[in-house]
């Protein structure tokens, strides 16, 4: 049966509005978009990768807005901040008495996010007796309250991530194999910040708005030394480093600019001492772009001055954030 042409237009109409509302979809996140168009409209569980703060929630929260789920709710889980013995009753609640303090019956994660997604944040940090009990709801959608007699059943589908290795944990016994198997059926793998340049310009402005609503201030423009600076510094905390960068330049700057080197501190100094590989690559092809006027193609353009196909340089130019149309003419 053939789709209705308006309603094809609608659902592309959706994933772009979609799109937009994450940040380095078209840049630094475009393969991880792929994906989560790929995955989000099945079932099956999805296995985030990625380093501390690099977004892993954002896009947990793409694949739920992009799946079948999307009016259902969507419920984060911090595994490594619960605990030990309070696991089972934040996932799968208690009946009342079922143990000191249990003055009322509680309805667990897993009953709460039934029709939508729930969200297994740090999920190696569970130990390996909840991780028991965490397999048969990923499997059957069957659980027991803590304390109760009777099988209840959820509808839930189950997004997890971690920064670490599970398979290493599982070849270790430090993760149950049988979990490890059923979670990583698709598994998106995220990029950090350091590896996604072009994206730093979107985050720092999308930030700094957030910054100047937060100090009652106007717009707070990016310069291209403060550019410089941040795709220079390798950004350990990831995105979530950035966040706090911007907003403490916002409050150096008082409300009026960004002061992004002393918002950096120390790493300013240590980051522009000694230019990483990306951002000498970054400046020797602007200067190639300069010399050449803005053109890429041709016996006069920068890609032959460069020794590279034109295709080649245009995707690193889109890998390291360089503009098109910004050096002395329209690129081309």
């Amino acid at each position: 049966m053939r789709t209705p042409r308006n309603a094809t237009a609608a659902a592309i109409s959706r994933d772009h509005d979609l799109n937009a509302a994450v940040i380095g979809a078209e840049t630094g996140l475009r393969d991880v978009m792929v994906q989560v168009a790929q995955v989000a409209p099945t079932p099956a569980p999805v296995l985030i990768f990625g380093e501390t703060g690099s977004g892993k929630e954002v896009v947990a929260r793409a694949i739920h807005e992009r799946s079948g789920r999307a009016a259902g709710p969507i419920l984060r889980v911090n595994c490594g901040a619960i605990a030990p013995d309070l696991i089972d009753s934040e996932l799968f609640g208690h009946e009342r008495g079922s143990f000191t303090g249990a003055i009322a019956q509680k309805p667990g994660w897993f009953e709460r996010a039934d029709g939508g997604t729930l969200f297994l944040d740090e999920i190696a940090e569970l130990p390996l007796a909840a991780q028991v009990r965490l397999l048969r709801v990923v499997q059957d959608g069957i659980f027991e309250r803590v304390g109760g007699t009777r099988s209840l059943a959820a509808d839930v589908r189950v997004v997890a991530a971690t920064h670490r290795d599970l398979g290493d944990m599982a070849a270790r016994g430090a993760f149950r194999h049988d979990l490890w198997y059923r979670l990583n059926v698709f598994t998106i793998r995220l990029p950090p910040l350091r590896d996604r340049g072009a994206d730093i310009p979107a985050l720092v402005a999308h930030f700094a708005t957030r910054a100047a609503q937060r100090l009652g201030a106007h717009t707070l423009p990016l310069t291209d030394d403060d550019l410089t600076l941040l795709r220079a510094y390798d950004w350990p905390g990831n995105v979530r480093e950035l966040a706090a960068v911007i907003e403490r330049a916002a409050i150096l700057g008082e409300g009026r600019r960004l002061d992004i080197r002393r918002a950096l501190g120390p790493s300013a100094e240590t980051s522009t001492a000694f230019p990483t590989l990306d951002a000498t690559i970054r400046r020797h092809i602007e200067t190639a772009l300069a010399r050449c006027h803005g053109r890429i193609e041709g016996p006069h353009g920068a890609a032959r001055l460069l020794g590279l196909n034109p295709n080649t340089l245009r995707s690193k130019m889109q890998k390291l954030g360089i503009a098109f149309g910004t050096h002395r003419g329209e690129l081309r």
